[in-house]
């Protein structure tokens, strides 16, 4: 493993904040601290097209400030410090920025690549793991001082003998400080163990074309979806030895599939009483699997294909997104009947949804509508609405305290 010097922009100083970190990059001043505040009910919400994040307040339904100056986010997401004091912002574009939520201020970004695709911190707090696709890699960064710890390429041989470099996705924590991800060009999952540093590297055969991946709640399942075939890859990290088995194999396979106009994210899996509910590839479905054996047990018929299907923090509910053209609405899921109990209307490009730490609310992003709408999950109506610009992922501290997020 190559320890490199990343390209590196500091801004420590209040009297540098003004400083344009590229040449066309600006940062907005630091929020004085002016009043004692914890990070519980904070968050950061994504401004895809201006680079910028809100820092927001979700007791007050509010937003506290704007930081500016993060680079590419068109397909950005937020991992927290062990105290939710810092959001690790993972940027289009290879950018990593520390945040400071209680500051709203930017405490050090890093372009670490030409190319990057998420992101995850580890068990004990201590490392930022970054997904790349140019160059195909993982590297690792000192949480604190977002110093190079690792520099680890995703190298395969192809079929004609040829070193090569894949991309890498499906990147998240697992217990034991070790992160998992799947190599999308090698059709390999590896894990690398923080705590071996003489062997870190664990690799296993995987189905084709891995393009995302989840842990489930409880750390013990990484899975992948599949882009070349139908089914997904399953590593058990209580039982690697036993390598990856592929589960719900044949599933769409009797009917016609429909174009795909977006993947949907595995992260957004939602695991409820015993079931997955996995959005399907193609399909205008929400697929029903049994976790005990990993057998397809319901499908449920909903207006569009799925993106993003998500439990709420009892497990009663299932919300659910969707790729275009059906992308201005939400439909919400009994997961005991099953049934379809509301369908929503945000507003128009609904990209994301993430519940209150104890599932009281949910926001859900409309990036067209440059708006984020806050939905109570007892009488499923709205109780507030923020404007943001062109917002997308949405993210609160409480993940700090999540495997997988």
């Amino acid at each position: 493993m190559n320890v490199l010097s990343p390209v590196r922009t500091r801004l420590v100083l209040p009297l540098l904040l003004a400083l344009a970190v590229t040449g066309c990059q600006t940062v907005s001043p630091a929020r004085p601290a002016t009043a004692l505040m914890g990070t519980g009910d904070l968050g950061l919400i994504i401004e895809r097209a201006s680079g910028s994040v809100l820092v927001i307040n979700t007791t007050s339904r509010s937003v506290l400030d704007r930081v500016e100056g993060l680079g590419d986010l068109s397909h950005a997401s937020v991992v927290y410090s062990r105290d939710g004091r810092y959001g690790y912002v993972f940027g289009r574009d290879g950018g990593l920025t520390k945040v400071d939520l209680l500051t709203s201020a930017i405490v050090d970004r890093v372009i670490q690549s030409g190319n990057s695709i998420g992101g995850a911190i580890s068990q004990d707090g201590r490392f930022v793991a970054v997904s790349n696709y140019e160059p195909g890699g993982v590297k690792v960064f000192d949480s604190s001082t977002l110093e190079l710890v690792m520099d680890i390429p995703a190298e395969y041989t192809d079929s004609t003998g040829k070193v090569k470099r894949s991309k890498t996705v499906g990147l998240v924590d697992a217990p034991g400080n070790r992160f998992v991800f799947s190599l999308f060009d090698a059709n390999e999952v590896w894990t690398l163990d923080m705590n071996a540093p003489e062997t870190p590297i664990q690799k296993y055969k995987a189905g084709d074309a891995p393009y995302d991946a989840l842990i489930t709640p409880d750390g013990r399942y990484y899975i992948a979806g599949l882009f070349g075939e139908d089914g997904l890859s399953m590593l058990d990290l209580w039982n690697p030895e036993q390598g990856v088995s592929e589960i719900l194999p044949s599933y769409g396979k009797a009917e016609e599939q429909l174009p795909v106009y977006k993947m949907p994210h595995l992260e957004g899996w939602a695991i409820a009483d015993g079931q997955a509910f996995v959005p399907a590839v193609g399909y205008h479905q929400v697929l029903v699997a049994n976790m005990s054996d990993w057998s397809l047990t319901d499908r449920i018929a909903v207006q569009g294909q799925p993106v993003f299907v998500m439990a709420s923090p009892d497990n009663r509910q299932i919300w659910v997104s969707f790729a275009h053209p059906n992308n201005d609405v939400v439909q919400v899921i009994d997961s005991q009947t099953r049934k379809i109990i509301r369908t929503l209307e945000p507003g128009v490009a609904v990209l994301h949804m993430e519940f209150t730490p104890r599932g009281e609310e949910v926001w859900v992003s409309a990036r067209d509508s440059n708006e984020v709408t806050v939905y109570n999950t007892r009488t499923l109506e709205p109780v507030a609405t923020l404007p943001a610009e062109n917002p997308s992922g949405i993210f609160f501290t409480s993940r700090a305290h999540a495997l997988g997020l």
